[in-house]
């Protein structure tokens, strides 16, 4: 399951990736927010990353306007390693490389088009499971 969350500066593009995960029949559960007004991004950025760190959700997506504050959010939460992306290239390294379990973008940043592209990038891309690489998370897992 993906988990998913933004603040109201990223309720436009969240709710076009709910949009894409629905066509494509990829189970997801939405953290908020639920509409447009004004909120604060640590809320939904929080409880996205617990789901990811106590096993509730595989993936999680997180937005606000930027991407910048709500991926700081997320990566407080221990277990977590999230990206914030803003093209493929960079969505597909982050999980070939470094395992990311969290895909942060800018609502304000990127437009829909792009998004899918690389949510759908993030979320198809497996860890190399190259031993270098694997030994680079467990160094970042060990930060506390």
């Amino acid at each position: 399951m993906i988990g998913i969350g933004s603040d109201h500066g990223g309720y436009d593009l969240k709710m076009a990736v709910i949009s894409y995960l629905e066509e494509q029949g990829i189970e997801y559960k939405d953290y908020g927010c639920m509409d447009k007004n004004s909120c604060d991004y640590p809320i939904y950025g929080k409880a996205v990353a617990e789901a990811i760190a106590d096993g509730t959700c595989e993936k999680g997506i997180v937005i606000c306007t930027t991407g910048i504050g709500i991926s700081i959010v997320a990566n407080k939460i221990p277990g977590v390693r999230c990206a914030l992306c803003s093209d493929t290239i960079s969505a597909k390294l982050t999980r070939l490389h470094n395992d990311a379990n969290v895909l942060a973008m800018g609502g304000g940043i990127i437009g829909n088009n792009l998004a899918i592209s690389i949510v759908d990038t993030f979320l198809h891309t497996e860890f190399s499971e190259e031993e270098k690489h694997k030994r680079r998370v467990a160094m970042i897992n060990d930060i506390l």
